[in-house]
């Protein structure tokens, strides 16, 4: 399928050249780098929707500001692609999230235009703030402007760096960009209008002759006009709530309409005033039917058809981990009725949007507020109800002090459910569950869990439900299951209980989560090689089955640990027991293998795997190198 036509955005490789364009040309200009974000998106997949509501605002910051002297920060970093394609990128925009391509977030190692990398929510305004008070610390006169998105901003992190900026003053630009909580009254001239003229110059002069004047009033009469002013600014605006923190609030305006944009924006480039906050009203998916009509509005796509939006479908397989887990916890629920379930802004990425539809006075999405969520969870707990806090892996790092404090201390049976747990492919580093099981399993009384499959997802479901002395976590990945079957309903596990899946002599494979296939593929390939080798799933990081690891040591010249998870974790709790029964003293040969001390580049999950050597042939090179080649040759 040939490429969209686009005569104005070939002559726009830079920001610079795009400032070079006059304001009459700005339409053209979005409307072909529209067309170039669809059909670059519908080769490679990703964050289709944020990035095309956001088009005429990209056109439009980077037309009005001097990029990257000025400093722009995209929150998130989902509704960067059209961003990349004007920086610099668009030769390699059909790389997007493909193994060595660019990265789906913004990211400081891959363009000066990304001042600050972003994947997880609602950091921009902090990041924003630190950049402007270090311009004024050095004497400089750029501008700094965050783009965040209405979502973010149910993040109290977000609220802490408002507070701050309002009570430090300094020049900073923030852009509330209102796309899905309708948080504002419909937009249109008269809006438009107001907000021209509040972030106007001659607005705020009057504004401030006002407070002059008032300011030497009688008290009573001062109060009466202070109070009049704010209840003007807010009736037509709605942002008292920004005023309150310390911005002066302008919008809301009409985020695809150039000639609202362009104007204020140069209103507040201008202001020699502290912070500013602009408030746009975009559509997510805006100008792609397809887009506009899904409930999601496209948020995140496969590849696809750009002429009728139909994404690719994956063949039908075994199904999802989340989906499993969502099962589990529907038919839990049915039999208990104080489970209850929390997510953090994620329903349909943990599954629990399945379980809302059956519980909607059971399921809470508390926003994008990691740290509440597990609060509130506990709160849950203290009333004696059973909360299941289904939260991506790399995401509970968010809210790790309420795990601790509010949890893990109080002993209150909170049920983590970390999905994403291991390496995630496209979406790399900033998304990959590399960390929970050794920031969990140090934690005093926690019990965690890894699923090697589908069905020990479900038992370990069903044990979470059973477990009511201390918080008990269990992380399964991302993507579908190995294909076993199913059980009808889960089954309570042993706390603390392994299990060996296959009996040997020599070689003992000790797994602990999905990464069992692969031990039982490196089983039969050393089999071959005349090494006799016994693989057992752990299933608990966190207590270890010591009897069952003890014997493995015992019992067998190599142990090799295997996980999908940083230095610090599974293995290395087992050395630590090795140690403390002196069975590393008797010629064991160990090795721990985890994930390389590196955040991975995205890429396929299987090659990322094979390069942190937790493959089967991997595994297989770990266990020769322990005994040698002589020792190979030997018992071949």
């Amino acid at each position: 399928m040939p490429r969209p036509n686009t005569p104005l955005l070939d002559k726009v490789p830079d920001p610079a050249a795009l400032r070079r364009l006059d304001d009459a040309q700005l339409r053209q200009l979005a409307d072909e780098l529209r067309a170039e974000t669809i059909d670059a998106v519908s080769v490679t997949g990703g964050h289709l929707g944020a990035g095309l509501g956001v088009v005429e605002l990209t056109v439009a910051l980077h037309h009005v500001f001097d990029t990257p002297r000025d400093r722009l920060i995209w929150d998130v970093g989902h509704q960067a692609y059209p961003h990349k394609i004007l920086t610099g990128r668009r030769a390699e925009i059909r790389t997007l999230r493909q193994p060595g391509g660019l990265s789906g977030f913004t990211k400081r190692a891959e363009s000066e235009y990304d001042p600050f990398g972003a994947a997880h929510s609602s950091t921009s305004i902090s990041a924003g703030l630190g950049m402007a008070v270090g311009r004024d610390l050095a004497g400089g006169k750029n501008n700094v402007i965050a783009v965040i998105g209405d979502g973010a901003m149910s993040a109290g992190m977000a609220y802490e760096a408002m507070n701050n900026a309002g009570a430090t003053g300094s020049r900073l630009i923030v852009i509330l960009n209102d796309n899905d909580m309708s948080i504002a009254p419909p937009v249109g001239a008269m809006s438009a209008y107001l907000a021209r003229l509040v972030s106007g110059r001659t607005y705020r002069s009057l504004r401030e002759v006002a407070k002059y004047l008032a300011e030497r009033l009688p008290r009573f009469f001062h109060e009466k006009a202070k109070r009049t002013e704010e209840y003007a600014r807010g009736f037509w605006t709605g942002g008292t709530l920004f005023e309150e923190l310390g911005f002066y609030y302008v919008g809301p305006i009409d985020g695809h309409n150039l000639d609202h944009l362009l104007p204020v924006l140069r209103n507040v480039r201008d202001a020699q005033t502290g912070p500013i906050l602009v408030h746009v009203v975009t559509q997510k998916g805006k100008g792609y039917a397809p887009a506009e009509a899904s409930a999601d509005k496209y948020h995140g796509v496969v590849k696809f058809d750009p002429v009728t939006g139909l994404q690719a479908k994956a063949p039908a397989n075994a199904p999802s981990y989340t989906n499993v887990f969502a099962n589990a916890l529907i038919k839990a629920a049915r039999e208990d009725d104080k489970i209850v379930a929390v997510t953090a802004a994620m329903p349909s990425g943990t599954g629990l949007d399945a379980f809302g539809n059956e519980f909607p006075g059971r399921t809470f999405d508390v926003g994008i507020a990691e740290q509440h969520a597990v609060t509130f969870a506990a709160g849950l707990a203290t009333e004696g109800f059973k909360p299941f806090c289904a939260i991506y892996s790399t995401f509970l790092q968010r809210a790790y002090d309420q795990v601790v404090h509010d949890v893990a201390i109080q002993k209150l049976p909170v049920r983590f459910a970390l999905d994403r747990a291991g390496l995630v492919g496209a979406d790399g580093a900033t998304h990959a569950g590399a960390f929970d099981i050794a920031y969990l399993a140090c934690l005093p009384d926690m019990v965690v869990m890894a699923a090697a499959d589908e069905a020990e997802l479900t038992h370990m479901v069903a044990t979470a439900a059973a477990y009511d002395e201390g918080p008990i976590a269990f992380r399964y990945p991302r993507g579908e299951g190995v294909g076993v079957e199913l059980p009808q309903h889960g089954v309570p596990l042993a706390i603390g209980k392994g299990r060996i899946v296959r009996e040997g002599t020599q070689v003992a494979l000790l797994s602990l989560g999905t990464r069992l296939a692969e031990c039982l593929s490196a089983a039969d390939q050393l089999g071959q090689r005349g090494l006799s080798t016994t693989v057992a799933d752990a299933r608990f990081a966190k207590p270890l089955d010591e009897e069952l690891i003890l014997r493995l040591a015992r019992e067998h010249e190599v142990l090799v640990t295997v996980e999908e998870g940083s230095v610090g974790g599974f293995g290395s709790h087992v050395l630590q027991l090795l140690a403390r029964e002196g069975a590393l003293d008797r010629g064991l040969k160990i090795r721990s293998l985890v994930l390389p001390d590196i955040f991975q580049d995205h890429n396929k999950p299987e090659a990322m795997y094979a390069e942190a050597g937790l493959d089967a042939a991997g595994i297989v090179r770990t266990v020769e190198q322990a005994l040698g080649p002589a020792s190979v040759i030997r018992r071949a």
